[in-house]
């Protein structure tokens, strides 16, 4: 697992890197800063930091403080949104309308902290102590104390706007939840309420998180021509009466037509590394962050996006063998929210890529450019091969309702 996490970090800085250097020499590069492959570095090592220290540590000593630092979170997570009301520059600025970020310090030495991604985390954390002996989440009833954990900070982080995370929370609880003995039917009951309540939240999102989603959508000519020529369709889909397809294809469709050139031309084997007219020229936006998966395609190709897959699937396989083997409840709900995050955030970052999924904020995890992602995700794995090793040994069965297992 910890091999297959140090290799995508090693491919991740490797193509940020590419990203900002291409092989030729050319008039017009599409470098986004030369110096953002040593930021990852840095953030690397601190993540290298973070997975030794969580992994020497007992990771019970997490439990009785789990809530506090999901309150933390929660407290980090408003004052963002107070933010967007009030003028707390430089600490809190608006980036392309969102407020996400944090800035300590000043200057050239001043480092960004995005609380969402320490959020996911924590909500992990709150979550798994909350449910690791409690049996009323058997009932329909007793959903209502994780459902109000998760939705506090669903809440907060839309307000920002990061549609990414929000996606994330939800598949983590219901996991989570699942494993923890919660019927299947009572999960079946909330998601059909979630998708019944889908046109009431729709109405309330804006025009730049509907035209995201919409993405989807108007990939489909026979869709894109009907919203040309009905003002309502077109309100409904992007929150605008007019809708020009051409000029979709120069805005809002312009990342997702370039994202699946780019990964359509790696073809079998790619261009090579730092090669490639997506590494050349700035085609692509935000090709060393959101979009790096088509980076990599395009430069290694359908093999080179399989040994991506299989290093996520290595981290997947161990992840499940730690929650399987395990009979500490506590520890077993960490491993299985962790895993199912990852899983989620491959899912997501991936399948947006090639236009099956929305377009969102989601990174792909290891490998996007970013440090609180990176810190985050590695601090997990930490986490993750701290419950592993300190598996406790057992006498009775593994069930998570069975309150009388003897750990010895």
């Amino acid at each position: 697992m910890l091999l297959a996490v140090f290799a995508l970090v090693c491919i991740g800085i490797a193509s940020i890197y590419a990203s900002g250097h291409p092989l030729k020499s050319i008039s017009s590069p599409g470098s986004y800063h030369p110096s953002a492959w040593k930021r990852q570095v840095v953030y690397a090592f601190a993540g290298l930091a973070a997975i030794i220290f969580l992994s020497y540590i007992d990771y019970r000593w997490l439990g009785p403080l789990s809530y506090w630092l999901y309150g933390l979170v929660l407290v980090a997570l408003a004052v963002l949104i107070l933010g967007k009301y009030i003028d707390l520059s430089p600490f809190i600025e608006d980036r392309k309308g969102a407020y996400r970020w944090i800035q300590l310090g000043l200057g050239s030495r001043s480092i960004s902290i995005q609380p969402s991604e320490f959020c996911k985390v924590a909500h992990i954390l709150a979550l798994a102590w909350y449910l690791r002996y409690r049996s009323n989440y058997r009932k329909l009833s007793g959903l209502i104390g994780p459902f109000v954990l998760t939705l506090l900070a669903i809440v907060l982080i839309l307000k920002e706007p990061d549609l990414g995370t929000v996606l994330l929370m939800m598949p983590v609880l219901f996991s989570m939840l699942f494993v923890a003995g919660a019927r299947a039917k009572h999960l079946l009951i909330i998601m059909l309420l979630a998708v019944m309540s889908f046109p009431l939240l729709w109405g309330q999102l804006n025009h730049y998180q509907r035209a995201r989603i919409s993405c989807v959508v108007f990939q489909n000519d026979w869709i894109s021509q009907k919203a040309e020529r009905n003002p309502k369709l077109a309100n409904i889909l992007t929150g605008k009466k007019h809708f020009d397809k051409r000029a979709w294809d120069q805005d809002w469709g312009f990342q997702l037509k370039h994202s699946k050139l780019a990964i359509a031309s790696g073809g079998l084997e790619g261009y090579g590394f730092r090669q490639g007219p997506y590494i050349e020229y700035n085609y692509l936006p935000e090709r060393h962050n959101d979009f790096i998966f088509s980076l990599i395609a395009h430069q290694w190709g359908f093999w080179g996006c399989m040994a991506i897959f299989g290093l996520y699937a290595a981290i997947f396989v161990c992840g499940l063998e730690i929650a399987t083997n395990n009979t500490d409840p506590f520890a077993r709900l960490i491993a299985v929210g962790i895993i199912a995050m990852f899983a989620v955030e491959v899912i997501v970052n991936t399948s947006m890529t090639v236009g099956l999924m929305p377009i969102t904020g989601l990174t792909l995890p290891f490998v996007s450019a970013g440090g609180s992602s990176l810190v985050v995700s590695m601090a997990a794995i930490g986490l993750l091969n701290n419950v592993g090793r300190l598996r406790p040994f057992t006498v009775a069965g593994k069930g998570l309702e069975n309150n009388r297992n003897i750990n010895v």
